[in-house]
């Protein structure tokens, strides 16, 4: 009788050792290593899968999937992240924290496709075909060609899909599913490497498009091998604060568009809604009036949207004071109060400091620090800005204000919004080729910035 081995493969990066290890010596994460059985007798594969006598071609020879057309879900905040619609053949991985919404974001997107008389298919192997019949019941959903399996076998997946031939698969989620080929449980790397490989080996092939969904970690990265990641064609994120009615939806790899696109939607009860105008959105509660708020411009992928940065600086009680930022890189702002402090001259050591981007949303670029200086100098002298006026500007560690990119998108979106004035670098002043409709008020040090807070 052949003997089962035992091997011990990281949970986080796929690394193999043959003993446990509290610690992975590659990714450095702990306690990420599990035990895997290994079966000697069990035989696998010598020839690689799908193997075709292919020959070299010119580039010009290669003829294009569909045409180059796009499969559009008609949901346009998601069309948007994947790039303009789902490529055929190409495989999305999106993941999010549980009961977030992306079962009923990929229902939705599958009734969708539908009604545009394409056979989809939706695989679930967390819930049964009644679970999702009353989730589409209640969400108003319905469509004749769009099938339902239950099932969580890969070899009854391909065959389903072989029978049914849909131009584009859910499968719900990735973890779930296990093939016979592989000993090891389901959820653990080996399954997850292999169904994967399988299924994105299927969908090029057929010229499909597949969506897997992933859990997520503790910390909110997708659970399994980061070689899935490198594996499919786009990596979407969806992300949304506890007791926030609004979801975001974030492009980190796209291999047919942009990345760091986002989409905007509202939960609702009839299911997820689309957020047309974002800037509109998190602005829409913002407090006139009040020392601390900074209106600014983040570019998120191609558009532009207005943010509001509050800050909230009061005398600290104890030795050494608190710095606190939610919604922007935290290290980024300590640098900035540095700055402040040395080069425009304002006393923050026996201040508190906290900072957070109202609305949820997380933004991390250069073109807000302007933004995130003034909205601190504002809290501390207790003075509030005009409001019908946006800041923009990278802060190097000299205090000099640097250029930002795509100036014009911004200032548009900005005079769209009604605001009326605009502090940015001194170089965008001159490199605005387009009327935007705004004041244009050039900066060059943050000296220059801190004299529309005049305590």
């Amino acid at each position: 009788m052949a003997r089962v081995k035992s091997i011990f493969i990281c949970q986080s990066c796929g690394s193999r050792a043959p003993k446990w290890l509290g610690r992975c010596p590659d990714c450095g994460q702990y306690n990420t290593y599990e035990e895997e059985r290994i079966n000697p007798a069990r035989s696998h594969r010598t020839v690689p899968r799908n193997a075709t006598n292919s020959e070299p071609r010119r580039m010009g020879e290669i003829e294009g999937t569909r045409n180059g057309i796009r499969l559009l879900t008609d949901i346009g905040e998601l069309d948007r992240v994947l790039g303009g619609g789902l490529v055929a053949g190409s495989t999305v991985l999106i993941g999010g924290d549980p009961g977030i919404g992306k079962s009923t974001l990929l229902l939705q997107a599958l009734c969708t496709v539908a009604k545009q008389g394409q056979q989809v298919l939706y695989v679930s192997g967390e819930e049964s075909s009644q679970q999702i019949k009353l989730r589409s019941q209640r969400l108003g959903l319905h469509a004749d060609s769009l099938y339902v399996l239950a099932e969580t076998n890969l070899e009854r997946i391909l065959e389903v899909l072989r029978q049914v031939s849909p131009v584009c698969v859910v499968i719900d989620s990735i973890q779930t599913v296990s093939t016979s080929d592989v000993p090891s449980a389901p959820g653990s790397v080996s399954q997850i490497r292999e169904s994967s490989a399988r299924l994105i080996d299927y969908t090029k092939q057929s010229d499909i498009s597949i969506f897997l969904v992933g859990h997520v970690t503790k910390d909110g990265a997708i659970a399994g091998p980061r070689v899935l990641e490198h594996m499919v064609d786009t990596v979407l994120y969806f992300e949304g604060e506890a007791g926030s009615p609004y979801r975001i939806i974030r492009g980190v790899k796209n291999r047919f568009g942009s990345t760091h696109e986002i989409g905007v939607f509202e939960m609702q009860e009839d299911g997820l809604r689309e957020v047309a105008n974002p800037s509109e959105l998190f602005l829409a509660e913002r407090p006139r009036g009040s020392s601390g708020s900074v209106v600014v411009s983040s570019l998120e992928g191609s558009r532009p949207i207005l943010v509001e940065l509050q800050a909230l600086v009061s005398p600290t009680h104890f030795g050494l004071p608190r710095r606190m930022a939610l919604g922007v890189d935290a290290t980024r702002v300590l640098l900035l109060l540095a700055v402040m402090e040395k080069r425009g001259g304002l006393l923050l050591g026996n201040q508190d400091v906290y900072l957070n981007v109202a609305g949820g949303l997380k933004v991390s670029e250069p073109a807000l620090d302007l933004g995130i200086v003034l909205s601190i100098a504002s809290s501390l002298r207790d003075v509030p800005l005009d409001a019908d006026l946006m800041v923009l500007g990278e802060v190097g560690l000299s205090g000099e204000v640097r250029a930002i990119t795509r100036a014009d998108l911004r200032l548009h979106e900005a005079s769209k919004m009604g605001f009326k004035r605009c502090l940015l670098p001194e170089k965008n002043v001159a490199q605005t080729q387009q009327d935007s409709g705004l004041e244009l008020i050039g900066i060059r040090t943050i000296r220059d910035a801190l004299q529309w807070i005049r305590s």
